[in-house]
């Protein structure tokens, strides 16, 4: 075998098994912003101040996405009364196509629409999904790229944490 093959064949292996890899802390102050929502008003993520805010990057087209899509709303379901939202920011230019999937996996957490991409360019979003956990201060404390079965474990694991704060 080759070393490329070698090399793409440890890689591949390594992020199998690392199962929470993309996973990782951040810090600093959650930028600001305003979007149209799936009502129709626009929500600003400072309104949400006080409370522990889940803001999570989604496209229609993405496999992923629409995997975890029931998992958020079961967890937004879960933990809401203790002061825990979720945004879902949808990321496509034409939002028709996420309004259709939204009709086959209803959610009752905000959905937001950045069709000019300017909020997921302000969160620098490199992948689909991409999820930031936003503590009462608001403060982005989790970043999750991608996601994998038993993702939302952490997520719940982390909500827990910051709602605790």
């Amino acid at each position: 075998m080759n070393r490329k093959i070698v090399s793409i064949l440890f890689v591949s292996i390594m992020l199998a098994f690392s199962g929470h890899a993309l996973a990782s802390k951040v810090s600093g102050k959650a930028p600001n912003f305003t979007l149209k929502s799936n009502t129709g008003s626009n929500l600003k993520l400072s309104e949400f101040r006080g409370q522990v805010v889940m803001i999570n990057f989604w496209a229609s087209w993405c496999a992923p996405c629409r995997q975890e899509m029931p998992l958020l709303e079961d967890m937004y379901k879960k933990y809401k009364r203790l002061g825990f939202t979720i945004l879902g920011v949808n990321v496509e230019e034409n939002s028709a196509p996420a309004k259709k999937l939204l009709r086959s996996i209803p959610v009752s957490f905000p959905i937001l629409f950045d069709t000019q991409n300017k909020v997921s360019k302000l969160y620098k979003v490199s992948a689909m999904p991409s999820t930031v956990l936003v503590d009462r201060n608001g403060n982005m404390r989790y970043l999750h790229k991608g996601y994998k079965p038993g993702y939302e474990k952490d997520y719940a694991k982390q909500v827990r944490e910051l709602v605790r704060e």
